[in-house]
């Protein structure tokens, strides 16, 4: 008999969730550098292969997803390497949405990111050599978007890409092809949040399945790997300990500065469509600066618990 999943926060009648999806859908595209449908396709099969699947919509849905990701076979190992990949962060959201139900959807899918992200440490530490396949083709792939991408601008321009912008924008995909361990556990992320989404939406025909950002938290332990992170950069330790630290601290850095974010939220009740125009041009020429300053709020929510203090603040006044 398989178990009843209850859908993880929100109000049926939230209006914003339609919003957070699309947040979702667009860090999807902005982190990932492997198929964005593999990493909401393949959860979405196992969510409806193992959970409670009532209606029909989310089976033919998921037989849609499954010819489009699965169907023509193979090509290069990259092709089995992201949908095996895509097979193990299902695994473990599905594997920690059957022990942990009620928990928040960002809390499990950070989870099964780094459940996900330690196996296949564990595996590529056995298999060393299938690592600098995968490794190679994802920066060569990384390598030849660029080089489309600068090809396209010529052709529409007429005439050749400055030299310093070929430098910039190589210089961007090296950095990209170092940190893609951590832009794909955080795209993965995000492709759970949509799994899950639909998932609640067709299998289970009910809203509320994304909780409001102002929400958004996670177990204050996990600063230990950000500092972890840090002193590997810091020491010196070599270049596989120095990419290990530098991928560390951008996906915990990711989600202390999201966390910032929602403490922010929380704080003023919100955000009013003036807020976001402003927030959009702020990020256009302060992006470094209102990134850091999330961060750092991010990471003092950890010891301060700013939300708990401002709402017990209220409760008091009252």
């Amino acid at each position: 008999m398989r178990p009843s999943v209850a859908p993880s926060g929100g109000d049926a009648g939230d209006r914003g969730e339609g919003w957070r999806v699309a947040g979702l859908i667009a860090l999807l595209f902005a982190f990932s550098t492997i198929s964005t449908a593999v990493l909401i396709g393949l959860p979405f099969v196992l969510l409806v292969l193992v959970l409670p699947a009532r209606r029909i919509g989310a089976l033919l849905l998921a037989a849609l997803m499954l010819v489009m990701v699965i169907g023509g076979g193979g090509g290069s190992g990259l092709w089995y390497a992201e949908r095996g990949w895509g097979m193990l962060i299902g695994g473990w959201f599905v594997a920690l949405t059957l022990r942990r139900p009620g928990s928040p959807v960002s809390q499990r899918a950070m989870m099964a990111a780094l459940g996900a992200t330690g196996t296949a440490i564990a595996y590529f530490a056995l298999r060393p050599m299938a690592w600098a396949v995968v490794d190679w083709r994802i920066a060569e792939r990384i390598r030849r978007g660029v080089r489309t991408t600068l090809e396209a601008i010529e052709a529409l321009r007429g005439e050749a890409v400055s030299p310093r912008l070929v430098d910039a924008v190589r210089a961007t995909a090296e950095t990209q092809a170092e940190l893609f361990p951590a832009l794909v556990a955080l795209a993965s992320m995000a492709g759970l949040g949509v799994a899950w989404w639909l998932y609640t939406r067709l299998a289970l025909g009910r809203r509320g399945a994304l909780r409001p950002l102002a929400n958004f938290r996670f177990n204050d332990h996990w600063v230990w790997l950000f500092v972890g992170g840090l002193l590997a950069l810091i020491l010196g330790l070599g270049e596989l300990w120095t990419r290990a630290g530098s991928n560390a601290v951008l996906f915990m850095g990711a989600l202390y500065a999201l966390r910032g974010a929602a403490v922010v939220l929380f704080v003023n009740g919100g955000i009013s469509a003036l807020g976001v125009v402003t927030l959009a041009l702020g990020m256009m020429f302060l992006a470094p600066v209102i990134l850091a300053g999330a961060l750092v709020i991010g990471l003092g929510d950890t010891w301060l618990d700013i939300r708990t203090r401002a709402t017990r603040t209220v409760e008091s006044g009252r």
